[in-house]
């Protein structure tokens, strides 16, 4: 028997496995060759979307650049539009009122402009006139006030009805709207642009009803005649009424529908002020002879008024004292009114009550008791139940 060796056996299973290939080999993956974009087709796409979106860009940037110009509403004839600045106005907000106004179509765009410009400096608080024409930068120099701006610290004041000139000029000064010297002195020498204002006059009577009360919003130590004129102001937008053309029609001037309007607020507590008109024109306009009256309105408020200081009941020396706004001595109304009335005693003066009274007297019921004539006026003032 052959000997057995290893060496041959292993040499021999290694020469084999060299020599005989597998029963079944792996099969080679074949790699996908990709299909090359033709290069021409690739600098086509990238230019088209190259335009496309600058055309996107430029678009926007045009209508961002027309609304910050005004070019897109300011058409061929400027639009005036009235936009109001309040104490609790921001940027943000003042931005909408624009928008709503259709001064701006984009207010990001502007609140944007306005946070990089610092508008918020330079846009004050009041009623401001603009118009469709105005860019960005105009807008905001048309909301400017010279009395402060919207980071300015104000205070809110309320002038009651009644109120004299030297009396409002108290309370405006009591809450930090100015010194009371210098609202006096703007109230005496400032210019005024409104027809019922004389300029002339260096008296504070001069502003005597035209300070409309009412609740204001002030910037701490505003200029006084800025301060001043809001009132005016207000109260011309008050008065601007068609009543007032009738009643101009017929000879009456705005001060002396104001001077009434004021002898009517100072007279009542405000129950009955078409009566207490119908009897200051029936004494102004009626047969004031026969009435007993012979013109003379005889009102305790203006014989009053051109007695400052008085106090304490008026006496027969007090009658006799002659002042212009004495109406038991000087027919007619006083130079001037004697105080600022509301609305109400306004309209009370624009539209009396028909009546045929010359006559009032206070009773102890605290109302007005009207009469026809001085005998019926006498009789009550004699009576128990005069509370005058």
């Amino acid at each position: 028997m052959a000997e057995f060796n290893n060496r041959d056996t292993a040499s021999w299973d290694a020469g084999q496995v060299r020599r005989e290939p597998p029963a079944n080999p792996p099969r080679r993956k074949r790699r996908r060759r990709r299909r090359r974009m033709n290069p021409f087709l690739f600098l086509l796409l990238h230019l088209i979307f190259v335009a496309l979106a600058s055309a996107l860009l430029g678009c926007a940037g045009w209508l961002l650049f027309s609304d910050f110009c005004s070019f897109n509403r300011s058409g061929t004839t400027p639009v005036e539009m009235v936009v109001e600045v309040v104490a609790d106005d921001t940027v943000d907000t003042v931005a909408d009122k624009l928008k709503t106004a259709g001064l701006i179509e984009y207010p990001w765009f502007f609140k944007l402009y306005a946070n990089i410009t610092g508008a918020e400096e330079k846009i004050g608080m009041g009623t401001h006139t603009l118009n469709t024409d105005m860019d960005y930068h105009a807008l905001v120099l048309g909301m400017r006030s010279s009395a402060g701006n919207m980071t300015a610290e104000t205070v809110q004041v309320t002038i009651p009805e009644g109120y004299t000139v030297a009396q409002t000029i108290a309370v405006l000064a009591e809450n930090g709207v100015n010194t009371e010297e210098a609202l006096t002195q703007a109230a005496q020498t400032a210019d005024f642009d409104y027809d019922f204002i004389d300029n002339e006059s260096e008296d504070i009577s001069r502003l005597e009803g035209y300070l409309f009360p009412d609740t204001y919003e002030f910037y701490v130590n505003e200029k006084p005649e800025n301060a001043l004129n809001r009132l005016i102001k207000n109260f011309n937008g008050k008065i601007a009424d068609e009543r007032l053309e009738a009643w101009e029609a017929k000879g009456y001037t705005v001060q002396q529908i104001v001077t009434i309007a004021s002898l009517i607020e100072r007279e009542t507590d405000g129950s009955d002020q078409s009566n207490i008109a119908s009897v200051i024109y029936n004494r102004l306009e009626g047969p004031g002879d026969r009435a007993g009256t012979n013109g003379l309105l005889q009102i305790d408020a203006s014989l009053l008024y051109g007695l400052p200081g008085h106090e304490g009941a008026i006496t027969q020396s007090d009658l006799q004292t002659d002042t212009p706004y004495n109406l038991y001595l000087h027919k007619g109304l006083p130079p001037t009114p004697i105080a600022n009335p509301g609305l109400a005693a306004i309209n009370a003066a624009l539209e009396p009550a028909e009546t045929n009274y010359y006559y009032y007297a206070l009773g102890t019921d605290k109302k007005h008791h009207y009469f026809a004539t001085m005998n019926e006026h006498t009789n009550f003032v004699n009576s128990d139940q005069y509370g005058g």
